[in-house]
């Protein structure tokens, strides 16, 4: 970009929790603008998981950040040509990119679930991301697999 990089927009904070990683979340999740359809998709989730929550001794909110923690990539491999041939270049990821990929991938494989509406298949996904398992975690599972097998090419890091 010619004028330099653009300045990062401030979120403010959700209704219920006041939490701005919530509202990242949610705007991620929202489909056509209709972000009071993704509130109530949301909020709606963590009242289905409320009860498995409580099990655990915490609360709906935190067993989501904490499913989001286990789904949070460190690595990730980048195409890379060099001299003619294609390699991929296993490189850090910076915090912020860590977890717009991690919602961003909750998200997609919620979505992919099979489940009546779209709170029921969400909520399935993040107790499943808690618990280390389901789409989003193979898919964390599967980044650092690559990266670890290219480990070899990391001098080709730009």
């Amino acid at each position: 970009m010619r004028k330099g990089k653009p300045k990062k927009r401030i979120l403010l904070p959700d209704p219920k929790f006041n939490d701005t990683l919530v509202t990242q979340f949610i705007n991620n999740l929202m489909l056509d603008g209709k972000k009071s359809t993704a509130y109530g998709i949301f909020y709606d989730a963590l009242d289905r998981m409320a009860d498995k929550a409580e099990k655990e001794g915490k609360s709906a909110l935190e067993m989501w950040k904490k499913g989001l923690e286990n789904i949070t990539p460190a690595v990730e491999v980048k195409s890379r040509r060099v001299g003619g041939a294609t390699f991929q270049v296993p490189t850090e990821i910076r915090p912020s990119r860590k977890v717009s990929v991690a919602m961003k991938n909750l998200i997609l494989f919620a979505r992919k679930r099979s489940g009546k509406s779209m709170a029921e298949k969400l909520s399935a996904e993040i107790v499943a991301a808690y618990n280390n398992e389901g789409g989003a975690f193979k898919k964390k599972e599967d980044m650092h697999r690559m990266a670890e097998a290219n480990r070899a090419f990391a001098h080709f890091r730009f």
